[in-house]
């Protein structure tokens, strides 16, 4: 059963609407992958696997961009890239009365989303509040799995100044 679609058949899953269990999935993956991260590194034999699996189970889920730079345990597991403008901290002066985008009108704004379901998530819903730096372009394609546990995603693109 699809929730929302908008009108380039972009849709948002069920799954998306149980922030909760998707906050407790993201912190077991995080405590799974934690001793592993000296053989997950950028570049390295296993990204490819990383990058497949991502593609797959994340694109499938938050209709993933492959953006490297993951923040959906920021966003109430709502990808502020699908945001047709891919606006990372909160949604611009266009929003529509009924909480249309402005851009594609039949799609629910994304950080509309985004807040209502980080309030399901008792641990890390409170990242909804944070300034998020702009996405680093030159992670696109990458796995954020192996950048986030690299440090990649913690080192500012140059010019951020927080």
């Amino acid at each position: 059963m699809w929730i929302l679609a908008s009108s380039d058949n972009m849709a948002i899953r069920p799954i998306q609407n149980r922030p909760r269990i998707l906050e407790i999935a993201y912190l077991a993956t995080l405590a799974a992958l934690r001793p592993l991260r000296r053989w997950l590194k950028p570049g390295g034999m296993m990204e490819a696997v990383f990058v497949r699996g991502e593609r797959m189970s994340k694109g499938i889920i938050f209709d993933c961009q492959m953006c490297g730079d993951c923040v959906l345990h920021s966003t109430g597991m709502t990808c502020p890239m699908t945001c047709p403008k891919n606006l990372r901290n909160g949604p611009c002066g266009g929003v529509r009365q009924d909480g249309g985008c402005e851009i594609v009108p039949d799609m629910q704004c994304v950080w509309l989303a985004a807040w209502e379901r980080s309030k399901e998530m008792p641990a890390l819903g409170g990242g909804i509040h944070a300034l998020l730096p702009p996405v680093n372009r030159q992670l696109e394609g990458t796995s954020a799995w192996i950048n986030d546990l690299d440090g990649k995603t913690e080192k500012q693109p140059a010019g951020w100044v927080e």
